[in-house]
């Protein structure tokens, strides 16, 4: 674990999803790679990102020279209560929420290969450190991904959407692999379409995972004609960030209704969104959560917590929380009257577990009515001592009692729970619970212990406590290809670094000069190697015949291999060539 006091506080669960990148692992080329891409992205964005941008590369400690250590990043990031991490790639959408609701930025330790510079559909360090980490130096932007991720890793899934996240984490591994075949690409694709069109009703995280992508990922801010870019995507992809702003890119005021557009991770975006500002973000943000379970309740919020198939919680208007997998209910008259869970479930207040009341006690499951009991005149949650004597509810005597909503209970009171004057639980002895000619609960299974609370106000994916509840993400299938290299791209990546050493030092010498015409003669083909050549060569105002030749050479390549026109021209642009 990175030493920052934030991640001293991460819940445990979280903590199986961090990796260890060794700093040595990057190659001399990979680091060209991103001083590349932050060159040119600082040359390019310097008057068409958000202003937080640029200022932000400093506060949280990115270099434009070499791949930032974490480390470091993270003595840095502490100073505004934030903290970084390396994953594995894509990680599950809840867990990658629940890390920015931790203030924790998750940075995919890996960096693209050399061949997808422009644009990867995998994320990597790139994507992470100098996309995202810049902008949350912004104070209001910061807020607004803690409140995201907060709000989002309480979203319900469906377990399609599981599916479609294995489904793309493994088509961005392989395209980011160069030894991948075509073929596999291929069948990729074809897995990811069958599974987009099998999704069903969109989830409630299906909808947020949009409104994500639309800001934190490939959001737009300022003034719908001349936007400013603070999307992650676009700062840290040279190709799309350069489209982004041009006409062909159609640009719509951000508003709640960006929720109903859908992405493709494999293509640049036909549409943008541009918020006027960062603080109606979260405007927005508070709109759709207005329409979640976990503000709603209610029969919807029991419905998606029996429908997502996993681990859940309702929580009771007394604040009870019951975190289990939500199997069965029953409504009287439209109104939820019992909830049912099965198999471990986990009673909690405030999201600390009760005492007693963990997953070991209630290991096969959990019921209980909902609503106010017949005879009462107030929220069951106020009911004192004397309120409950009065409807015959009396410590170790025998009670009868009925909802209103019909649930029938009898049995010999035990205890009662409360917390900060509100009733939470009562647990009965020797006791019978009945529906209608429906059993709900007998005698001979044990102690009764019947949640208290009128109505449910919330339901939310997840348990309230979720490291005593022993919560943990799967670990996804497929790990990140690492890319096996061979002895002459060892030697290549060597050079890259024989480079930066002569850019670095005060002298040059004939051998430095020699070198560097071989590498032009042995390594003509390597358009990286040589935009890195001919920036020395400019710098050290070396022999003028090496310049020439280099950008021959360049212009050759452009005019050979069309698809790296783009790249060498933007490289040959910063040394006005």
């Amino acid at each position: 674990m990175y030493n920052n006091p934030v991640l001293d506080r991460l819940p445990r669960h979280l903590t199986d999803l961090i990796i260890e990148k060794p700093y040595n692992s990057y190659t001399w080329q990979d680091h060209s790679i991103w001083r590349y891409v932050m060159k040119q992205n600082v040359a390019f964005l310097k008057d068409k990102a958000h202003a937080a941008y640029l200022s932000g590369l400093k506060k949280t400690g990115i270099s434009i020279d070499q791949i930032p250590d974490i480390q470091t990043m993270n003595d840095i990031l502490k100073t505004i209560g934030w903290g970084a991490v390396t994953v594995d790639g894509f990680i599950p959408p809840a867990a990658f929420m629940e890390f920015q609701a931790n203030n924790v930025l998750v940075i995919a330790a890996d960096i693209r290969p050399i061949d997808q510079v422009e644009y990867t559909p995998a994320p990597d360090i790139i994507h992470e450190a100098a996309g995202h980490a810049p902008i949350i130096a912004d104070e209001e932007y910061a807020a607004y991904l803690k409140y995201f991720g907060e709000i989002g890793s309480k979203a319900f899934s469906s377990a399609a959407d599981y599916e479609l996240y294995e489904a793309i984490r493994y088509l961005s591994i392989l395209k980011a692999d160069p030894h991948a075949s075509n073929a596999q690409i291929d069948l990729a694709v074809q897995l990811l379409e069958a599974k987009e069109s099998n999704l069903g009703i969109p989830s409630e995280m299906a909808y947020i995972r949009n409104l994500h992508w639309w800001t934190v990922e490939y959001g737009l801010v300022g003034d719908l004609n001349h936007p400013k870019i603070y999307g992650a995507g676009l700062l840290s992809s040279i190709g799309e960030s350069a489209g982004a702003l041009s006409d062909r890119v159609k640009k719509l005021p951000y508003t709640i209704d960006a929720v109903y557009y859908n992405f493709d991770i494999t293509k640049p975006q036909p549409q943008l969104f541009v918020t006027p500002d960062f603080g109606y973000l979260t405007e927005v943000l508070d709109t759709f959560a207005s329409r979640m379970a976990l503000r709603k309740g209610g029969v919807e919020g029991i419905l998606k917590a029996v429908e997502s198939g996993s681990v859940a919680t309702c929580a009771y208007s007394s604040g009870l929380q019951v975190s289990g997998v939500f199997q069965d209910y029953i409504l009287h008259q439209n109104q939820p009257a019992y909830i049912k869970t099965t198999g471990p479930t986990m009673l909690s207040y405030n999201n600390s577990q009760l005492e007693g009341h963990g997953v070991t006690y209630h290991a096969h499951g959990f019921g209980s009515p909902i609503g106010s009991i017949k005879g009462t005149l107030k929220p069951p949650r106020f009911l004192n001592d004397d309120d409950l004597k009065e409807v015959g509810i009396e410590k170790d005597k025998k009670a009868n009692f009925e909802f209103e909503s019909g649930v029938k209970v009898s049995g010999v009171l035990k205890s009662c729970v409360r917390k900060e004057g509100k009733l939470l639980l009562l647990s009965f002895t020797d006791c019978l619970v009945k529906y209608q000619d429906q059993i709900l609960f007998e005698p001979s299974w044990g102690v009764f212990d019947m949640a208290v609370g009128e109505s449910i106000v919330s339901a939310y994916t997840g348990p309230a406590d979720a490291d005593a509840f022993g919560l943990s993400y799967p670990v996804p299938k497929e790990k990140t290809h690492q890319i096996l290299y061979t002895s002459q791209q060892l030697e290549l990546h060597q050079h890259y670094g024989q480079l930066r050493q002569m850019r670095n030092a005060d002298s040059f010498s004939n051998l430095n000069l020699q070198l560097m015409q071989s590498l032009l003669n042995t390594y003509s083909d390597e358009w990286l190697l040589m935009l890195e050549l001919l920036e020395l060569a400019v710098d050290k105002k070396v022999d003028e015949g090496l310049n020439t030749a280099l950008v021959n050479n360049l212009l050759r390549l452009k005019q050979e291999q069309p698809k790296l026109d783009g790249l060498i021209s933007r490289g040959l642009k910063l040394f006005q060539l």
